[in-house]
């Protein structure tokens, strides 16, 4: 059956493994890490200058989407920008492949898909 979702209805959470500024809403999830099924889905977003903390990796697939906003990819050791992303950039990662920290200058949404 369908389902359509207003973005203005969405309840944003900051789960407590997450750094400050950061928040989601989970779509659907399904993710099995235990027996490696499942997907995931949901948006993220950054508050203006919000950042992660450390390199990520994990042993299912990963799409996001940059819906808006800029994504800035850190040095892990330095936090020093290296790569700045805006709109309409997709990233494909499989499983396995670091990715990370990330700050956003002026905040970003994000739609993430994970699965295996």
């Amino acid at each position: 059956m369908e389902e359509i979702l207003s973005y203005s209805n969405f309840n944003w959470e900051s789960p407590p493994e997450f750094d400050e500024g950061i928040e989601q809403v989970v779509i659907k999830n399904t993710l099995d890490q235990n027996n490696k099924v499942g997907v995931r889905t949901r948006f993220v977003r950054f508050k203006a200058g919000a950042k992660t903390s450390i390199k990520f990796i994990h042993d299912y697939h990963e799409e996001v989407y940059l819906i808006e906003g800029d994504q800035i990819l850190l040095d892990a050791e330095k936090l020093s920008p290296l790569k700045k992303f805006g709109t309409g950039e997709y990233f494909l990662r499989p499983a396995g492949t670091y990715h990370g920290p990330f700050t956003s200058e002026k905040g970003c949404l994000l739609l993430e898909i994970h699965y295996y």
